[in-house]
């Protein structure tokens, strides 16, 4: 799919610039998209509760008598304990932890792609053009983008059908 060269220069296409070839070139914004990239996805990453970034964790007890947060973890969406610098306390052996974890570019689905693009051009857009009405034309696309992408992550997943309920089972 797309590697992180392409969505900088997707971004930087949105602002009506010259895509980059490498992160490693000496342009400013090769040196704005080798700065900025992993932040910023990250946050939008954590930003909203993505399936396609969702991820179960089995933990066990380390020698301090906690559980470590894995690296890759953005944001813990669920979890037994209780969450401290990094680290979770627990009074058990053992937790399952859901996470939003870090996803490689090539990972990301394609309304994820439009959305990552367009917050990147955002990013871009004034240290590379000074422009606040292209910053405002971003800002509003991205919250356009923003929207319909979680509509679209929201409904990729079918919903978990009640076994028993009830009130399901008092109608029949």
């Amino acid at each position: 799919m797309f590697t992180k060269i392409d969505l900088c220069s997707m971004a930087l296409l949105k602002l009506g610039e010259k895509p980059i070839q490498s992160l490693t070139d000496d342009s400013a914004a090769a040196q704005l998209a080798r700065t900025l990239f992993e932040p910023i996805t990250d946050a939008l990453i954590a930003s909203h509760p993505w399936h396609f970034a969702t991820r179960t964790y089995d933990l066990a007890k380390n020698d301090d008598d906690d559980f470590l947060i894995p690296a890759d973890v953005l944001r813990v969406l669920k979890c037994p304990g209780q969450i401290q610098s990094g680290r979770i306390i627990a009074p058990v052996d053992s937790i399952q932890i859901v996470a939003l974890t870090r996803i490689a570019p090539e990972s990301y689905p394609s309304y994820f792609v439009s959305l990552a693009a367009t917050k990147l051009a955002m990013e871009f857009c004034v240290p590379m053009t000074g422009d606040q009405n292209v910053f405002r034309m971003l800002a509003a696309l991205y919250e356009t983008e923003f929207a319909s992408a979680k509509f679209i992550d929201s409904t990729t997943t079918t919903a978990a059908n009640i076994e028993t309920f009830s009130l399901i089972n008092s109608r029949f």
